[in-house]
């Protein structure tokens, strides 16, 4: 029989809150079903094997007709709690590792969430919202970089449990080392500007390479996890500059106490990431956001991060957001596509069930466990 690992828990290591205010129908609900923002997507989104999938994973949920009509009668009837708490049970979700960098004004608290979530709710701190504050309330690189660090101290003692950067969405992958002068020559560029307009969206190189290594530093320090996105994402990154391989610097022996978690299976990138993974220690291959947005590839992504990486080095995530259904959806499909995995080695001889067991707890919350310190 194939394998079932409905029984086995979930921590969900990057995700996202959820909208105080839902979309009610179909057309808010769709652009929930891709990482582009340009609308003009919107009208193919239903030829997506996401929204396929997503039809029949809700009607599995709401116990309703696979269609958008009585999917979303459902979902206006149950509303925000019931679905969230529904999700949380039926998905055997034990943690959710909340990004609280992203759409802060229109979600939920950290409070709020653990409110309708009957799960463990942990806090991870998006590095580059951070800074663009830190920026706007300096008055020189000075004060902004004690706050800085400041900012980084302690953050366990502080119920943070993970630090993320964007900077591939910003400068690329391709962090180079930059001393105190340079970075303070690019602040007082950037500083000026953003007082000048009142608001930043941070994208110098040097400040961000220099802010960036001090990041890793001290989650060396406190080995606290520091994530990366890699790979695929919103349409303003630039895909050929977000291959976790550039991420050299970082993996060099004097932050080799610092766990590093490489997001999104480095899509389509996922050789790279599983290799590194596989080179150093503390490297982590986490396998989230593709098995939604690549959910057609769910399967040959997974058998190529079990292909190389060990099982103990692999992270489960969705990267869920905004609308609960999708952690629904994303457990369903990494799930499934793990089981079909372990199930080819079964039957090619190179493991037996009690292993491929082991290995599926490993990767869908032991292995989270232990690198976050949970």
């Amino acid at each position: 029989m194939p394998l079932d690992l409905a029984h086995i828990p979930i921590v969900d290591g990057h995700c996202h809150s959820l909208l105080r205010q839902q979309p009610l129908g179909e057309d808010g609900f769709r652009l929930h079903l891709t990482e582009s923002y340009h609308p003009a997507m919107a009208e193919h989104v239903p030829h997506s094997l996401l929204y396929r999938w997503t039809l029949r994973e809700l009607a599995e949920l709401f116990g309703c007709d696979p269609t958008p009509d009585a999917i979303h009668a459902a979902r206006r009837e149950r509303g925000l709690e019931w679905i969230t708490r529904t999700v949380v049970e039926r998905g055997n979700f034990r943690t959710w590792l909340i990004d609280t960098g992203f759409d802060t004004g229109s979600t939920l608290s950290l409070d709020d969430l653990r409110r309708i979530a009957p799960c463990r709710i942990e806090e991870v701190v998006r590095l580059e919202p951070l800074i663009e504050r830190l920026i706007l309330e300096a008055d020189g690189f000075d004060g902004f970089l004690d706050a800085y660090r400041a900012s980084l101290a302690n953050l366990r003692s502080r119920g943070i449990v993970g630090l993320k950067s964007i900077i591939a969405y910003r400068s690329g992958l391709a962090i180079e080392p930059v001393g105190r002068d340079a970075a303070g020559r690019a602040f007082s560029s950037v500083h000026d500007d953003a007082k000048r307009r009142g608001t930043l969206r941070i994208g110098s190189k040097p400040l961000l390479d220099h802010l960036i290594v001090l990041a890793v530093e001290e989650s060396a320090r406190q080995g606290v996890p520091i994530q990366f996105h890699t790979g695929l994402g919103d349409p303003d990154l630039d895909l050929t500059m977000v291959d976790p391989a550039a991420l050299r610097i970082i993996f060099a022996d004097r932050f080799r106490a610092a766990p590093i978690v490489l997001l999104h299976t480095g899509y389509p990138y996922v050789r790279s990431l599983a290799y590194l993974a596989a080179m150093f220690p503390n490297v982590y291959a986490d396998m989230g956001e593709a098995i939604l947005f690549a959910a057609g590839e769910a399967t040959e992504i997974t058998r190529e991060l079990v292909g190389l990486a060990p099982a103990s080095k692999i992270l489960f995530s969705t990267d869920a957001s905004l609308v609960p259904e999708l952690y629904w959806v994303g457990a369903r499909l990494g799930r499934r596509a793990l089981a079909r995995v372990l199930d080819e080695h079964i039957a090619e001889g190179a493991l037996d069930e009690r292993t491929a067991l082991d290995w599926a707890e490993m990767i869908l919350w032991r292995n989270s466990e232990r690198v976050y310190g949970l």
